[in-house]
């Protein structure tokens, strides 16, 4: 099972994995595969770094990790991205929580399929409503 890490400015990843756990929550192993990485203001770079590398071995049971983080360039972004250098490590940057659904319900398969469900998903997820309908 392809292990999922949310790294994000906080409350964001927290909040996003504790959606994930209410929609699956018929599901007992959404949370044994799922860590959140809440980054605040005042987080020291380097233990940030090492934290989310802790989070990626909790996660990692040999089938690779799947690191999903709110903005590119920011500090979450940058911890994600320094983790992307690991063995079996996908990194995908504007996490949204069809996003984040779609990973945990395809974490299952191969970690380039589970990325690629992902970024469906997120993509899929972002659309105008049309208030007349």
């Amino acid at each position: 099972m392809v292990g999922i890490v949310v790294i994000a400015h906080a409350p964001l990843a927290s909040a996003l994995a504790q959606c994930a756990e209410h929609v699956y929550s018929c599901e007992p192993s959404a949370r044994r595969e799922l860590r959140a990485l809440d980054v605040d203001d005042s987080a020291d770079l380097a233990h940030t770094v090492a934290r989310a590398r802790e989070l990626v071995r909790e996660v990692d049971h040999g089938e690779g990790v799947l690191i999903l983080t709110d903005a590119f360039g920011a500090t979450p972004g940058n911890v994600a991205t320094q983790l992307g250098e690991l063995e079996r490590v996908a990194v995908i940057a504007g996490v949204n929580l069809p996003m984040l659904l779609r990973a945990v319900c395809y974490r299952g398969g191969r970690l380039e399929e589970v990325a690629e469900k992902a970024l469906a998903g997120g993509r899929q997820g972002i659309l105008q409503v049309d208030a007349a309908r």
